[in-house]
């Protein structure tokens, strides 16, 4: 029985790995052989090193399959020589014996079932042999048998589902829950004042970092004023550099100093908030509770003092929108909304500080949906390099910045993540293509290939895109992160441009993580300059406008069919003449719903 026991579980464990060939029984072996050789092996973790010797002495051999039969009066035979353990599933290989010998179509069942035969009586030899093996390497001591069941005790309790441990609870997971409880109560209200409040507090505190920061380059512009003045009297270039550089020491600790002073005052935040939050939400499932009642009392006298406090308050433009309604698919229709604004992106992430009735209800949409399959998205077009010094990546990060983030990592942390990952994904990528490249350098070189690919070792490619998750910005939860180049500035990409093949990722991304809302720059540009004339805004706006259409219907086979808003902005410097002329294309683009009037004969 213990033998028994063994053999069976050694079939069903073994890890084996081998090729598989075959030849006809006369005269063409070596020209078919080299095409029809695959390897088909896997290498998968074994017991013992012990074993796996004894695998490769009993069963690495190579058995011959000898098939006969008869075609009219001649009597012919077949003979395959197979390597065992044969990993080659038994009718593919049937499939292609009959293929490539061009086998009468009669013996097709027979050969398949002599075949089948053959491997598994086969096979079946090789398992009890290496059972036979396992045990007299057992008993003669040449394996350990403490080892050897503590090894079969971990394999069985990692791979059981019984004697999984239990997941340890997380806090994020438990805060959400609890987030997404309070936040469809009567206690949103409540939630949204505390982040307001705290989105005050940190604006004024960016606010005085600003400031003195002001005062710190107009004091220093006027010394290095001074010292240009006495600049070959008594001074030399030495001593202007020397204060040039005593400068941006100075400025460098300001910043650093305000750095870590945010940084721990969105900490604290954070802390005091989740806190409050699991407080509440206890007390809610106390009826009992006298205090309730006055923890969700909202306190508007607090939005007064917001809305007269003095600080940065961003001045909204007037902002152009069209919407449209239209359905897509030949068959099964799908509704989807679309909308065109001349806004900027930034816009749908600001929060403001007036904290009005408007503003408030998007803030309350944004955080219903934070935990939900409705989420939202943007598109922001980037540079190669993951950090957030320069251009719209500066600005997205000091909006981010303004208001403590109580659910995600801060936009730094997050971009430090991607860096790690993109490293590791270049590193990959780079391996694999020095490797090919040393082979087709063997045949004629590619060595601008090899120098491209070291010159981007560390940076995204243009197309490729990178995501950040928020829930302190006002109306957006996902951050797509595209990388383009110049090259989108010119008037010739197409439809396979890097950057729009990064719309239909994001747009694929999209439908599989329930993002339903999602806002692009129609002309993959966010400011406007000398070049951007009519006919190529015109151009642009086509091409974008014909490749979401495609991207869209492809949604369909993506994720069933389901309603989705796009949102298609354009620069706010581009004119009134144009944005109506936009306006005008979409429609005869993508099938817009029309309405029916109905009117009475009388």
């Amino acid at each position: 029985m213990v033998v028994a026991n063994l053999r069976a579980r050694i079939r069903g464990l073994e890890s084996i790995s081998g090729q598989v060939s075959w030849f006809p029984s006369a005269g063409r072996a070596d020209s078919w052989s080299e095409r029809t050789t695959q390897d088909f092996g896997t290498r998968r973790e074994i017991l013992s090193k012990n074993m796996k010797k004894n695998r490769e002495r009993l069963c690495s051999r190579e058995r011959e399959f000898v098939y006969k039969f008869k075609v009219g009066s001649q009597c012919l035979e077949l003979r395959v020589p197979l390597r065992f353990p044969v990993q080659e599933n038994a009718s593919h290989l049937h499939g292609r014996l009959m293929l490539l010998h061009s086998l009468p179509c009669f013996i097709e069942k027979d050969l398949k079932e002599a075949l089948t035969q053959f491997i598994e009586e086969e096979s079946l030899r090789d398992y009890d042999r290496d059972a036979e093996a396992s045990l007299e390497a057992v008993k003669s001591g040449e394996v350990d048998l403490h080892q050897l069941a503590s090894t079969w005790a971990k394999a069985y309790a990692e791979t059981t589902l019984e004697h999984a441990r239990p997941e340890e609870p997380s806090w994020d997971e438990d805060f959400a829950d609890v987030y997404h409880d309070l936040i469809h109560s009567p206690a949103s209200e409540t939630l949204l004042n505390l982040e307001h409040n705290y989105f005050v507090s940190i604006s004024e505190l960016i606010g005085e970092r600003d400031v003195e920061l002001k005062k710190l380059r107009e004091r220093q512009g006027i010394e290095m004023e001074k010292v240009m003045q006495e600049l070959g009297k008594s001074l030399t270039d030495q001593d202007v550099n020397s204060l040039a550089a005593q400068h941006f020491e100075s400025q460098q600790d300001l910043e650093n100093k305000w750095s870590n002073e945010l940084k721990q005052s969105t900490a604290i935040q954070k802390q005091e908030y989740q806190e409050w939050v699991i407080k509440l939400h206890q007390d809610l499932k106390n009826p009992n509770n006298s205090s309730l009642s006055e923890e969700i009392k909202v306190q508007p006298s607090q939005f007064r003092e917001s809305v007269e406090a003095i600080g940065r308050i961003y001045e909204e433009q007037r902002k152009l929108e069209e919407s449209f309604t239209i359905h897509l698919g030949a068959q099964l229709k799908t509704m989807h909304n679309l909308r065109l604004l001349r806004a900027d992106m930034l816009d749908f992430c600001k929060h403001k500080r007036n904290h009005r009735s408007g503003v408030k209800l998007h803030r309350l949409q944004t955080a219903l949906s934070l935990y939900s399959t409705s989420l939202c998205g943007l598109v922001l077009l980037v540079d190669n390099r993951i950090n957030s010094y320069s251009g719209i990546k500066r600005d997205f990060a000091t909006v981010c910045q303004e208001c403590t983030d109580f659910h995600f990592p801060r936009i730094e942390e997050q971009l430090e993540v991607v860096q790690q990952v993109v490293l590791y994904a270049r590193t990959q990528r780079r391996t694999k293509l020095k490797e090919s490249l040393d082979s087709g350098n063997q045949n004629g070189g590619n060595d601008d290939k090899t120098k491209n690919a070291e010159r981007n070792y560390l940076n995204v490619l243009p197309g490729e895109f990178y995501i950040t998750r928020h829930s302190n910005l006002s109306e957006i939860h996902v951050a797509f992160h595209l990388c383009v180049d110049d090259h989108v500035k010119s008037g010739n990409i197409t439809a396979r441009d890097p950057a729009i093949m990064g719309l239909r990722n994001i747009l694929k991304v999209c439908c599989t993580h329930d993002i339903t809302t999602i806002s692009i720059p129609l002309l993959l540009v966010h400011d406007m300059s000398e070049e951007m004339t009519i006919p190529w805004c015109l151009r642009r706006a086509e091409l974008v406008f014909k490749c979401v259409k495609g991207f869209m219907m492809e949604m369909a086979s993506w994720d069933g069919g389901i309603s989705r808003t796009v949102q298609f902005l354009v620069p706010q410097s581009i004119s009134e003449e144009m944005f109506y002329q936009l306006s005008n294309m979409l429609p005869q683009i993508f099938r817009v719903s029309s309405t029916l009037t109905l009117t009475s004969k009388h």
